[in-house]
Parts: structure tokens; C-alpha cells; sequence
């Protein structure tokens, strides 16, 4: 008789068509075995009734910023992971920046490696950065392991990591496509944002709405034109990331059909929030770009159900209480950073599937499978299938709960949502094959200081 692992029995798999009632057999980090509708047959060193609840391949956050080393007081891989893993993610992708030395060399890269290996509870990758300073130094990033590339178009607000002129970014995608890596690029027009910003401050207009109106949708728009361009003349893969505006996806479907290698991503914040939310919350809801109208909102949930975008992301962007705090209601003074990480299927279940109606399959395509497919993990990643990764998420879906700042597990413990009430409860991360968190706890696990595979 065979002897599993962990044995997961009654529950409801979410599969890439349709859900099934199904039972999961692992064994060493691996899905061995499925059943549908059967019982596996054999033992296992443990055993989870998941009756009543849905098993999501675990979610894969391609866009966080835990800044370490360097800014721990910000965010630390620690305090991170762990927030993600009450999520329900399994697989995170660290930015570049924010932490210090900042990952734009090889050096930069192994000191966050490490640090990860040691202190991260889930699985993860690491981004490398594209900056003036470091176009030569590509190969050396590809060959330690990154995942792709990260850059800006405007300043990233970090004094250690520059934007890229468009000089950098066409010498760069030049060589990241003959690197056959991928580029992810933040796009905003520098241009536009800077001489509109100093306009307001110049008229001592600080507020959330002078913020917005700042960095207003046609400068995504005009950045990602450029952009795409560059990527057609290029061959380079690039990745938009936190689109704000159904107007942003839109250029970005026309530029698929003409065969650009692209793909983009929204974030649960511009699915949920609004700067009417911005208005009332205060700086902890401010990001760049900034939260659009609740008319925006809608319409980007339609391109959403119309599988037009490809990847939800956190940009899990957190910073001490002292620096999302604005004196005499500056809004631009204060850090721009949402902390979410820990409530993005949250989101998604509770806007989505409860609200809009949009089905399970679709919200773990943009969570799981379509970034593990984009960035080469799959299928060893992103999927509830024989042979790939013991990474799920076991959720009870007519569980309601109050999100309450107790419950999170980030360094510094605010968030826009916290009030708000979802329906949709991650109760159980599995990450190859071991537990992680259950019923609100991180459960304690051997460090096997292994570099992800």
C-alpha cells in the first residue's frame, strides 16, 4: 500500500475548466495522485478533511517589495511571507528595489538570497533591475537566477535605483532579448507627472484628488505607447505592471494582436478602492499610479471578465506608520504604497466571485496558473495537477470575516481594508507538500536553507 505525505480528502478541487470534488495525495513536496470523486487509497503521515472547503493552486504574487536588506524596518522577508502565506500564496516575486544595495548586480542579488533562503516561509524568486548603471551587468543577473527584469519610467522614489531613460531601455531590452528574460516596466510619462505635480504644489494644492490629478491615466497611457513600441522594434517580453485603467489594458490587447510579446497586470487596490476611498482614508491607501473613479473600477473589472488581463499582483508596497502620514494633509509628501499582500484573494473572492460573478477559474488563472505560464515555473507551479508542486490553498468560500489589523501579519499592521468584511477565508497553505499556515497561525517548519529550484 502506498505511503503518502499528506493526504487531502472531500474537498472541492478548482481546476482550469470546472471544480471537482477530488482527493490529492502527496508525497515528497509532489502531487502523486488525484482522484475524482474516489477515495485515494493507501496511508499518509497525516490527513486533511477538506470537506466543505475549495483547493486553489497556490497563488503566485509576482509584484512585493519586502526590502530587505536594508529597509527591514520597512517590510522583512519574515513578517512578508508570512502575511502572504495566510493568503494563500505559495510563491512570491520580490522587486529589486527598496531594499539596500538595491538587485542590479550579483552582489545585491546573493545578499537578498540569502536572507530569503533563511527566513522565508513560502517559496520565492527575485526580480533583477534594469537602471542606467547596469546594462552591461544583465548577463551576470541572468546567470544567478532572476526571475526577469524590473524598471521604471519615471523615478521610483528610491535614491539607490534610477528610472530608465529611453536610452536604457532600448539598450536593455536589445540585450534582455537576447537573454530571452522578460522586462517588467512601472509606466508613467516622467514628463507628464513632474510638470503636473509642480503645478499643484506651485498652487499649494496638496490634496488626495491633486494627487490623482497628477499622475493622470493618459500618462500610463502615453509610457506604455512608448513602451510598446520599444518591444516591437526590440523582440523583447515585456510585462506592464499595476494597471490602473481599462484604457492601459486596452492598448494592450490591440498591441497582442499585432504580435507583441506582452502581457499585464492589475492589482486587487484598483479593483476595489477608489480616490474617493484615497479622499476619505488618507495616505494609507495612496500608490503611484494612483486609485481612478469607481466608474474606472467597474470597467476594469469588465476587461478583467473578458480575460484581458493577464496577472493579478499585490505590489505589496509597505512603509513605517511615520512615513504614511502627510503634515497639514500633503498628500504628495507621503510614502506611496498599498500593503496588501495578504488580502488579495480576499479581494478577488469578495469583488469577484461573490459581486461580479466572475468565476474561480478565472481568478486563479490571473493568481496562479497565467504567472506561473509567463514566467516559465509552470507546470510546477500553477496548477492542481500530478506532478507539480504540493502548492495549495484550501479555502472556505461562504466563511465571511472583518478584516481586523490583529489578523495581519506585515511589520507595521495597516491597510485600506481594514474594516471591511470578505467572504472567502484561506484556512490551510500548503507549500511543497508542508503546511504553513492553518486557521490563522504560521505553523513552525524545518529551514532547510535550500535555494528554490
Amino acid at each position: 500500500m502506498l505511503l503518502y505525505d499528506l493526504i487531502i480528502r472531500n474537498g472541492m478541487v478548482v481546476g482550469p475548466e470546472e471544480s471537482f470534488t477530488g482527493e490529492i495525495g502527496i508525497k515528497n513536496g509532489k502531487i502523486i495522485k488525484i482522484t475524482r470523486d474516489i477515495p485515494i487509497e493507501g496511508k499518509a503521515k497525516e490527513e486533511i478533511d477538506a470537506s466543505g472547503l475549495h483547493i486553489f493552486p497556490g497563488l503566485i504574487d509576482t509584484h512585493v517589495h519586502f526590502n530587505e536588506p536594508g529597509r527591514t524596518d520597512w517590510e522583512g522577508i519574515l513578517t512578508g511571507s508570512k502575511s502572504l502565506a495566510a493568503g494563500g500564496v505559495t510563491t512570491y516575486f520580490d522587486m529589486p528595489l527598496n531594499s539596500n544595495p538595491p538587485t542590479i548586480d550579483a552582489y545585491g542579488f546573493r545578499l537578498k538570497q540569502e536572507q530569503a533562503i533563511k527566513k522565508s516561509v513560502t517559496d520565492f524568486r527575485l526580480w533583477g533591475g534594469l537602471v542606467p548603471e547596469n546594462v552591461q551587468l544583465l548577463e551576470e543577473l541572468i546567470q544567478t537566477g532572476v526571475i526577469g527584469f524590473k524598471a521604471f519610467m519615471s523615478p521610483s522614489g528610491i535614491d539607490e535605483f534610477h528610472h530608465s531613460d529611453d536610452a536604457t531601455l532600448m539598450a536593455g531590452m536589445g540585450e534582455i532579448a537576447r537573454l530571452g528574460s522578460i522586462l517588467a516596466v512601472h509606466a508613467e510619462s516622467t514628463v507628464m507627472t513632474e510638470v503636473l505635480a509642480a503645478g499643484k504644489i506651485k498652487e499649494g494644492k496638496f490634496s488626495a484628488l491633486d494627487y490623482c490629478e497628477s499622475r493622470p491615466i493618459i500618462s500610463e497611457m502615453e509610457a506604455v505607447r512608448r513602451l510598446l513600441s520599444y518591444a516591437e522594434l526590440t523582440g523583447c517580453k515585456v510585462h506592464i505592471v499595476h494597471a490602473s485603467s481599462s484604457k492601459v489594458v486596452e492598448l494592450i490587447t490591440e498591441a497582442k494582436k499585432k504580435g507583441i510579446d506582452v502581457t499585464v497586470e492589475t492589482c486587487p487596490h484598483y479593483l476595489s478602492l477608489t480616490s474617493d476611498d484615497f479622499a476619505r482614508l488618507g495616505p494609507i491607501a495612496k500608490c503611484a499610479p494612483p486609485l481612478r473613479s469607481s466608474e474606472e473600477v467597474e470597467e476594469l473589472w469588465k476587461v478583467f471578465a473578458n480575460g484581458e488581463i493577464d496577472v493579478i499582483g499585490s505590489d505589496h508596497s509597505p512603509a513605517p506608520p511615520e512615513m504614511k502620514s502627510s503634515k497639514d494633509g500633503n498628500m504628495f509628501a507621503a510614502w506611496g504604497g498599498i500593503s496588501g499582500a495578504q488580502t488579495s484573494l480576499s479581494v478577488l473572492l469578495e469583488e469577484g466571485y461573490c459581486k461580479r460573478n466572475i468565476s474561480l477559474q478565472k481568478i486563479a488563472a490571473a493568481m496562479s496558473t497565467n504567472p506561473a505560464k509567463r514566467f516559465g515555473l509552470y507546470p510546477q507551479k500553477g496548477a492542481v495537477a500530478e506532478g507539480s508542486d504540493a502548492d495549495l490553498a484550501l479555502i472556505s468560500l461562504n466563511e465571511s470575516f472583518t478584516l481586523k489589523a490583529d489578523d495581519l501579519f506585515y511589520r507595521h499592521t495597516h491597510s485600506p481594508y481594514i474594516g471591511k468584511t470578505f467572504r472567502g477565508k484561506n484556512r490551510i497553505t500548503i507549500v511543497k507538500g508542508s503546511i504553513v499556515y492553518r486557521n490563522g497561525e504560521i505553523l513552525p517548519q524545518e529551514n532547510t536553507e535550500t535555494i528554490p529550484q
